[in-house]
């Protein structure tokens, strides 16, 4: 069976925050040997230290990571500054990392050279791709875009992009021992793996829908053939586009949508709106609003959605990837998050996660895989 395990500490110095998680993953793994691991860092670490550690105790693991804007975990449930490690142990299950470099200057050649890394090793098709990229030299959507192109399209996908701290300066991703900036590194999984997932925001759309009639990757200049701005302060006055009002993007049905938020950039000049994410034009949008209520309560719903859609008898882990943006709108209530997640199960569960710079996911079950702003995503994995 899949055995995963999970160590986290809070203390601030590289070398003891690391002995500490490897001494808690090591009494949990009771002699078994982990293939696999996914490492979560905030920023200030000394992450090469880290890597090397982890490699000492584990000689070869398949390791990827990143930085982030927060972290949670079984352990220690929220936590800012801290370090969270999750091994996997299994036979029936391979799991293999793969690296992409510089993807600002070549992205299809980095994912291509990623996936030749994460795919050697395995003897069965691949299930479940997961990645943490890069967040501020590329395009999210390009990434996600020529991902799931390279793996035809027909496997799930999801991650988060790498983060600072909402310092949006320097994202740092890892791979075995390497630690790299403008990379995205992506795990392969095949075999007797298990999972399902689910997205949810908390944000619902509010007043009409609107189509993007003229947009530039993250920048949309009209809705409807007016300043996007008119757009937004239609709704809300002389409320400027920020974090807390997003856009709900409808997907082809305009039945599901996906959330955009605004980064807080805007022209006056030409009535334009910048986003964290890309918004294609003549996409069918709709402006959201939230409560702290609601935004809290849609972490139980993502993970309740999970448990209801995982497969098999009960999962062996958890993984989350929670956006920066609703940390900024929730302040302390941050905690709470993960907390709900656990008022859904009967029993501990081995969890680990972090708040990221934009989340990857489904809109639904083994459907593609959508570039999210202000979710909250939950990946239940355990084997057959």
């Amino acid at each position: 069976m899949l055995k995963t395990v999970v160590g986290h500490s809070n203390d601030p110095d590289s070398l003891s925050a690391i002995t500490e998680v490897l001494e808690q993953c090591q009494q949990s793994l009771s002699g078994a040997s982990p293939q696999a691991a996914i490492l979560f860092a905030a920023i200030d670490f000394e992450h090469t230290l880290i890597l090397n550690q982890i490699n000492l105790t584990y000689p070869g693991i398949e390791l990827i990571g990143g930085t982030t804007d927060g972290e949670m975990s079984s352990v220690l449930g929220f936590e800012q500054d801290s370090l969270t490690l999750m091994l996997f142990c299994s036979d029936n299950i391979t799991i293999r990392a793969g690296i992409g470099r510089d993807i600002s200057q070549d992205l299809n050649c980095a994912i291509q050279t990623a996936i030749v890394q994460a795919t050697t090793g395995h003897t069965e098709p691949i299930k479940l791709c997961i990645t943490l990229p890069e967040s501020l030299t590329t395009s999210a959507v390009l990434i996600l875009d020529s991902l799931n192109q390279a793996l035809g399209g027909k496997v799930p996908i999801l991650g988060g992009l790498t983060a600072d701290q909402w310092q949006f300066k320097k994202t740092y991703q890892f791979y075995k021992t390497e630690v790299y900036s403008d990379a995205i590194p992506i795990i392969l999984i095949s075999g007797s793996i298990l999972f399902s997932h689910s997205v949810a925001s908390g944000w619902n759309p509010v007043g009409k829908r609107g189509k993007v009639t003229k947009a530039s990757q993250n920048v949309v200049y009209e809705i409807d053939s007016k300043p996007a701005l008119e757009f937004y302060q239609h709704y809300l006055g002389k409320r400027m586009p920020a974090t807390e009002y997003p856009l709900a993007v409808f997907d082809i049905n305009e039945t599901n949508y996906y959330v955009r938020a605004s980064n807080g950039v805007y022209d006056p000049a030409v009535g334009s709106v910048t986003f964290f994410g890309d918004v294609p034009e003549q996409a069918i949008v709709q402006i959201s609003e939230a409560t702290h209520d609601s935004i809290l309560s849609a972490s139980r719903t993502s993970m309740m959605q999970a448990l209801q859609n995982y497969p098999g008898k009960e999962p062996a882990a958890a993984l989350y990837f929670s956006c920066c943006g609703r940390r900024q709108v929730l302040g302390t209530r941050t905690k709470e998050e993960y907390a709900l997640t656990q008022t859904c199960l009967t029993k501990s569960l081995p969890s680990c996660g972090f708040y990221t710079n934009g989340e990857i996911s489904p809109l639904e079950a083994r459907g593609i895989s959508y570039f999210h702003n202000e979710t909250f995503v939950t990946l239940l994995i355990g084997e057959a």
